[in-house]
């Protein structure tokens, strides 16, 4: 079901980039979080009470870095999406990026 709708989202809606909203990030002692605000004609195709994967909700339009996690709904006000990701995730990409480079 959840990728059926993401399809029609696709075929449906044509979303310009600049209507989705992003936050500034905001921190806890062990997450980063941002919030995306969708356009209501995308938010309405979309499943309730589902969470998305990262491909999923890329496909609706969201562009962000790698490591985002959909990890909560605001049900008060479901086109708002709520993301988190651990707050050293980027530290430890470019470090296990390092590990991997051969020395010349």
């Amino acid at each position: 079901m959840v990728g059926d709708t993401i399809r029609e989202v696709d075929r449906e809606v044509l979303v310009d980039m600049e209507q989705i909203q992003y936050s500034e990030k905001y921190y806890d002692d062990t997450y980063e979080y941002r919030h995306v605000v969708l356009p209501p004609e995308v938010a309405k195709l979309l499943p309730r009470n589902i969470l998305l994967s990262e491909k999923q909700w890329r496909l609706v339009g969201v562009q962000q870095s790698r490591g985002w996690v959909h990890y909560a709904i605001h049900r008060p006000e479901p086109h708002i999406m709520l993301f988190r990701r651990p707050i050293n995730y980027q530290q430890q990409e470019e470090e296990a990026a390092a590990a991997h480079v051969l020395p010349k």
